[in-house]
């Protein structure tokens, strides 16, 4: 609720009103600013949030118009302190003759709230010293802002700030000034590390006499602040203290802090190092002393709960504690044995001891704690180690921690038994550790990390959840029994050869380089051995599994990556989504029946000769590189990808029995298949829907059963097929077949050049061609007239260069659809000549590059984008009418500049332009060629390079 104050001029008042969803927004957007304002600008801050908290709260309270003055002049500092005194920034945005007078830090300078109160006055006039007479109304009259805010309002705000942003907030005005310095934000009086004086802490301890918590951990003058904390702060409840020294006399006046309930000191000197140090306290309940130095502690405190003298170097504790619950003497290397004993049973409610590092603690030591701390529950006995633990019974114990001990052996693991509530069992770096067999119903959590000499783990918990088990090298034989374990790993445990698991939750196993573990490991994991539940297998570089065979109804993922030693693979696993075979290069037979698997790669697997898969849901099979693959039984009904590239003993027998069970084929890759015949083509006629078909390095020698069964065809590629006849095409050009086919490779192949004249004036409808390396390709000279190839002007005729008129009168009439065209390492042409009549309005594409012969290019193209020349060394003239060319390479060849910067000068959107290697192109043509083409951006040449 807020209740807005009653002004000299104010109307009425509001009461009783819930604070609005958007007076909160404000407030904090307010609080957010204020942090990093200082009070040069504050008054610009306070003018912005009232106009803000006005708007949002639509003006629902009438509250007192405060005057602010941008002066300050209503408080002053009389304690400043900083992390580093005498230090300051004078980057601070705030006025400099302002910071003078009156005291005020600049920059990171830490201030604590200590002012001077005039009630008397509403102006209090004061100088550089804090006296002074520079004040009046009618300095500031000019400087007043008005604006509501309400002190329930500035008590919200100010709830969200820091002491140094509550200083700052101070410095504003008379209002601010009295609601930062509400009590409620000064309980907590934090000095950590501040150099503060004992004149400055006093004045602190005056102002605020209710605080209820103080940190002086490095503060200078330790013994004398802490004693005025303590004779002035009656409410103080929590004391941090640490690097000084601490006298006599404050631990003799502890007792004066009746409401004391917690003290911590960290790092310091207690006493003068010679007599023991009583500590005396009826209500003090929390007490650490940690790295402390003392001869000797005493402790009476009869409402002490929890005990910390970790890492003190005291030689004698005597505790009367009834009621402490939980002790730390970790690290207190001095401690004797009978000293800790002693400490240890005078508490008989002990429930939590740490001993770790404690070098001399014995068994009978701990057997005489287990028979007086009856309700221990958690115990770190870590760097004993005397400690055995023979004869020891902790029944009540929950949580056990034994790292580096030596003296923890097969032995002890029957008192360990006799924990029955152990939940937390901790046995690192047990070096004569062999083995461990323990039933323990409640274990959840179990740690077993550089035990290098161990063997066995037997463990039984219906609780077990957690176990970690690493660089364990001489471990063998592993069985485990609970009904709560989800996950598994037991990295690099060369050693590994049995594993024996009833696990019924286990879902996920990582046996990553468990070098030893043979075939015997997939009835573990296989219907009926004891992982019902389990979704996740990796059995990655286990190199001694030869054959693996897994009947898995749960089984999602599995991975035998790096297992080379693997011949052959059966899996019956009708949810696998996902198998990983990288490096299985002897796996010989495989068998997916049935999977879930989507995708599935096997050309990683060159020896495989058998395979049978049953995948409802593939859609995509890799058998790339398989080379002696001669028996394959694929049944995926949604089968659309299947590439069996390099797949040479693959016979038409298992090409027609594919095409029959996976009808809905697209994609068919048969690159490099020699044995595929006649017969396989023909029942390519069971695949619809076949776009893509790669026949590269066959040696067929007819094409008509393509032509006759692949009816929707839009991609055949044809590579190095060197047994084909001229008139083996002539289906294509003469009759119309493949009306669908947009793209056609002819590369490396021996079609003589009138073959390949009529394929590129009768085939309009293609749109990428590709004829790298034809040898009997001579002079492309393309031109034509209705579907027939006309002869044109020699390149010396007058009409040899085409003009853009002659261009755009050849678009009216009908196009061809070619927008890729490669010719590359074309060693016979000599002359490439396409004319406007050549009607290729769609080439965006032309490659010519390695044409080593090329002489003469004339091209013009509406729409050519690229156009690559690089390494035709004879290229000596260059004609080029393509307004749209972006991208030019003649990278190597024997052209000059001149003939260059002819051939770009119509080329208007020519981008790049890569002269390398060109010996007849100098540096200095590098600008002639911009003039010729302003629109030019990036030119490459060996000799200079710009962009």
């Amino acid at each position: 609720m807020i209740r807005a104050a009653e002004g000299g001029d104010a109307a009425g008042e509001s009461d009783g009103v819930a604070i609005p969803v958007a007076l909160r927004r404000s407030t904090l957007r307010f609080a957010q600013r204020l942090r990093g304002e200082t009070s040069g600008t504050a008054t610009t801050v306070v003018a912005e949030v009232s106009g803000n908290v006005v708007e949002d709260c639509n003006r629902d309270w009438h509250s007192k118009r405060a005057k602010v003055y941008s002066g300050s002049h209503d408080c002053q500092y009389v304690t400043v302190m900083s992390p580093d005194a005498g230090h300051s920034n004078s980057s601070e945005p705030m006025d400099s003759n302002f910071t003078q007078s009156h005291g005020v830090p600049s920059g990171d300078a830490i201030v604590y709230h200590n002012f001077i109160w005039n009630s008397s006055n509403d102006e209090t006039s004061f100088g550089s010293n804090g006296g002074g007479d520079e004040s009046g109304p009618s300095k500031s009259d000019d400087l007043e802002i008005r604006m509501d805010l309400s002190d329930d309002l500035l008590y919200m705000v100010f709830s969200f700030l820091g002491h140094v942003d509550l200083c700052r907030a101070a410095m504003v005005c008379k209002q601010w000034r009295t609601a930062s310095t509400h009590e409620d934000f000064w309980r907590y009086l934090n000095l950590e590390n501040r150099n503060v004086t004992l004149e400055q802490f006093e004045d602190m301890c005056h102002r605020y006499p209710n605080a209820v918590e103080v940190n002086l951990h490095g503060a200078p003058a330790l013994h004398y602040l802490v004693m005025k904390a303590v004779s002035s702060l009656r409410n103080l409840e929590t004391l941090t203290l640490g690097r000084g020294q601490l006298g006599d006399p404050f631990f003799h006046a502890l007792a004066e802090c009746n409401l004391l309930r917690s003290l911590n000191v960290n790092d310091a000197t207690l006493g003068n190092g010679m007599q023991e140090i009583p500590i005396n306290h009826d209500r003090l309940q929390h007490l650490q002393l940690i790295k402390c130095r003392v001869l000797r502690i005493s402790i009476r405190c009869p409402e002490l709960q929890t005990l910390s003298l970790k890492r003190s170097n005291m030689g004698q504790a005597v505790l009367s504690c009834p009621l402490l619950h939980a002790l730390d003497i970790g690290s207190c290397h001095k401690l004797s044995d009978a000293a800790i004993r002693s400490a240890a049973i005078s508490c008989p409610q002990l429930e939590s001891l740490d001993m770790s590092n404690c070098s001399c603690v014995s068994d009978e030591t701990l057997r005489e704690i287990a028979q007086t701390c009856s309700n221990l529950h958690i115990l770190d006995a870590s760097y004993c180690p005397n400690v055995s633990l023979e004869s020891v019974r902790l029944p009540l114990l929950t949580e056990l921690r034994l790292h580096s001990c030596e003296g923890i052996t097969s032995a002890s693991m029957a008192a360990i038994s006799y924990s029955y509530m152990l939940e937390v069992l901790e046995l690192n770096n047990c070096n004569l550790l062999t083995t461990v067999s323990l039933d323990l119903p409640r274990l959840q959590r179990i740690s077993l990390v550089h035990c290098r000499k161990f063997v066995d783990l037997n463990l039984r918990s219906v609780t077990l959840s957690s176990i970690m088990v690493s660089n364990c090298p001489s471990l063998h034989r592993i069985s485990i029994t609970s009904n709560s374990l989800k996950k598994l790993a037991l990295l690099r445990q060369e050693n590994l050869t049995t594993l024996a698991l009833q696990c019924q939750c286990l879902q996920e196993v990582d046996l990553t380089d468990c070098e030893s573990l043979t075939n015997s490991i997939c009835e573990v994991f296989s219907d009926g051995g004891g992982c019902p539940m389990l979704r996740s297998l990796i059995l990655d570089n286990c190199e001694s599994l030869t054959t693996v065979r897994f009947c898995s109804t749960s089984l999602l993922s599995l991975s035998l990556v790096g297992c080379r030693a693997i011949t052959s693979l059966d899996l019956i696993c009708p949810c696998l989504e996902k198998v990983c075979l990288d490096g299985c290069d002897h796996l010989e037979r495989a068998s997916f029946c049935p999977v879930a698997l989507r995708s599935l790669n096997l050309g990683i697997c060159p020896k495989l000769s058998t395979l049978r898969i049953e995948a409802p849901s593939m859609v995509s099979l890799e058998l790339k590189g398989c080379g002696v693959l001669c028996e394959a039984s694929i049944n995926c009904p949604l089968l659309t990808s299947l590439d069996a590239s390099f797949c040479s003993q693959l016979k038409d027998d298992c090409l027609s029995a594919t095409a029959a069970s996976c009808p809905l084929i697209d994609s068919l890759i048969l690159m490099s298949c020699p044995s595929v015949g006649s017969d396989g083509l023909y029942s390519l006629r069971c695949l619809p829907n076949l776009t893509v078909l790669d026949l590269s390095y066959t040696f067929l020698m007819n094409l008509l059963p393509v032509f006759q069964s692949c009816l929707q065809l839009k991609v055949l590629k044809l590579q190095a097929c060197k047994y084909l006849t001229d008139d083996s095409l002539e289906p294509l050009y003469k009759e119309g077949a493949l009306p669908m086919l947009q793209e056609l490779d002819l590369s490396y192949g021996t079609l003589c050049q009138s073959a390949i004249e009529d394929l590129l004036a009768c085939c309009t409808h293609l749109t990428h061609l590709s004829l790298n390396g034809c040898v009997n390709m001579h002079d492309l000279n393309w031109g034509c007239s209705s579907g027939q190839v006309t002869e044109l002007p020699t390149v010396n005729s007058p009409r040899a260069s085409f003009s853009l008129e002659d261009n755009y009168a050849a678009i009216e009439q009908p196009n061809r659809l070619l927008q890729n065209l490669n010719c590359v390492g074309c060693r016979n042409i000599r002359k490439a000549l396409i004319p406007p009549m050549a009607r290729c309005s769609h080439l965006s594409s032309f490659n010519l590059s390695l044409s080593t012969n090329l002489k003469e290019v004339d091209i013009a193209c509406l729409n050519l984008g690229v156009l690559n020349l690089s390494n035709c060394y004879a290229l000596v003239i260059l004609k080029l009418q393509c307004p749209r060319l972006t991208s030019l390479f003649l990278q190597s060849c024997n052209i000059n500049e001149e003939a260059v910067e002819a051939a770009i000068f119509q080329c208007n959107m020519l981008e790049t332009l890569d002269v390398r290697f060109c010996p007849k192109i100098i540096s200095i043509s590098m600008f002639r060629l911009r003039g010729a083409c302003p629109s030019l951006k990036r030119v490459f040449s060996s000799l200079l390079s710009t962009s």
